[in-house]
């Protein structure tokens, strides 16, 4: 054990790893955390087995910018099926609050992702645990690959939920706008914004989203406290700094929401694609969060996979073999082209307004020509300022936009959407417009 970690561990005895687990019960998730200290920096977790399988691989769950360990309260039961179960949050993870080194103070921020992995794989050693199962889902997805990339011999089996190589700049503006509005204060445009780039807006009716959980989601990311936007900020510039996540080699599962608009199930499948070990299947009628919409066809997924049964013909699950991952279409959701295309840009500040003619549109954005393109260069150096605008029965009403491609006068732009009544009001707008030829 390597004796430059300063280690404090809470309830354990080395000596036999089943002691390490606590036998699960009704109230385990009302139990304050368990603690390791590794050099400063705070591990909390959870051990919790049943009799039956308390001596089997164990499945350990890592924790994402916003799950806390209620967040798999009631997926928990299934997965004993298969081992115990370890919820672990590492620095600024989950609901692990700290974001300064109790020693050295510096910030949590140094801390990349891939360094959490290394300090999972540390903090494994340090309780004797020599092998287990590992899932990951959205931000947990790239630790957990990290993970097994640097100590594959600890990784038994590997579930991703939610993941990507490589970052598009289309993503990468969406977080941007988010820790804007953050830092500007905007807190309620911010948790709507949220909630509206994790959540398929345009799919509530297949994924039926409970409208209790869509305002729980929000009210917890409007009222951040001061300690969680910190916590943000920092997740946000990790996933923003991140420009490669490794291919692990282990037996790998490879899972996404059927219409998940935040990491795409194409992005999913490339990925998956890359691993020698892999097999891929969708939720569906899920998006970004099918553990909140889809829980028991997800966990019977996982549960599944990790039992080295077959995923092939599970109920609610849609499984992808290697030509079908490679012919799943980039896009998501269906563009329109409009009968009347002529259309304004406007800044949202300034008099500057552009007449544009819509190449076709979709929910989560749109692609237009400028009738001038000497106006491509005001649009390159302000690409964050416009709003683009349409008519419905009750108005003209206008939809912000991030202008992300510039191909001569053509210009690509997604939606903001950082209110719910403006995402509804554009859904009922297409709505009308699906009689048009779609897109290709």
């Amino acid at each position: 054990m390597n004796s430059m970690i300063k280690m404090e561990l809470e309830d354990y005895s080395a000596e036999d790893s089943t002691h390490f687990f606590d036998l699960y019960h009704k109230n385990s998730f009302k139990e304050p955390p368990r603690t390791t200290w590794i050099d400063g920096w705070k591990i909390e977790y959870m051990a919790i087995a049943s009799p039956e399988t308390l001596h089997q691989t164990p499945t350990l769950i890592v924790g994402g910018a916003f799950q806390n360990f209620n967040s798999y309260k009631y997926c928990v039961e299934q997965l004993f099926e298969k081992g115990p179960v370890i919820l672990i949050d590492l620095p600024s993870l989950g609901s692990n609050q700290q974001i300064h080194n109790r020693d050295t103070g510096i910030s949590a921020g140094t801390l990349e992702l891939p360094e959490l992995s290394k300090m999972l794989g540390q903090w494994l050693d340090l309780v004797e645990i020599k092998k287990v199962s590992v899932m990951g889902m959205s931000l947990g997805s790239v630790v957990a690959s990290c993970f097994a990339h640097y100590r594959p011999e600890l990784v038994d089996r590997l579930i991703l939920m939610g993941v990507m190589q490589k970052t598009r700049k289309s993503w990468r503006m969406l977080l941007e706008e988010s820790l804007i509005l953050m830092q500007e204060q905007r807190m309620d445009e911010f948790g709507q914004a949220v909630i509206l780039y994790l959540v398929n807006h345009a799919k509530l009716d297949q994924t039926r989203m409970s409208p209790t959980a869509k305002r729980l989601f929000y009210k917890q990311m409007s009222e951040f406290d001061i300690a969680e936007r910190e916590r943000y900020e920092i997740n946000c510039n990790r996933l923003l700094r991140l420009s490669h996540v490794p291919i692990p080699m282990c037996k790998t599962l490879v899972a996404c929401g059927q219409f998940d608009s935040f990491t795409l199930p194409f992005e999913n499948a490339n990925f998956a694609l890359q691993c020698p070990d892999v097999e891929f299947a969708m939720i569906a009628n899920a998006d970004h969060v099918p553990q909140l919409q889809r829980r028991k066809e997800t966990m019977n997924l996982f549960t599944s996979f990790l039992k080295g049964e077959s995923i092939h013909n599970l109920d609610g699950i849609i499984y992808l073999d290697k030509d079908q991952m490679q012919s799943l279409d980039r896009r998501g959701e269906v563009r329109f082209a409009l009968k009347n295309a002529h259309s304004v840009l406007i800044h949202q500040t300034n008099a500057e307004r552009f007449e544009v003619e819509i190449k076709d549109l979709n929910y989560f954005g749109v692609s237009f020509f400028l009738d001038d393109p000497s106006q491509v260069e005001v649009l390159q150096e302000d690409a964050r300022s416009f709003a683009i605008e349409f008519e419905d029965e009750q108005g003209h009403f206008a939809v912000e936009c991030l202008m992300f491609d510039f191909i001569g006068n053509e210009v690509r732009a997604l939606f903001k959407h950082g209110y719910f009544e403006v995402a509804d009001r554009l859904l009922q707008f297409l709505d009308t417009h699906k009689h048009n030829d779609s897109v290709d």
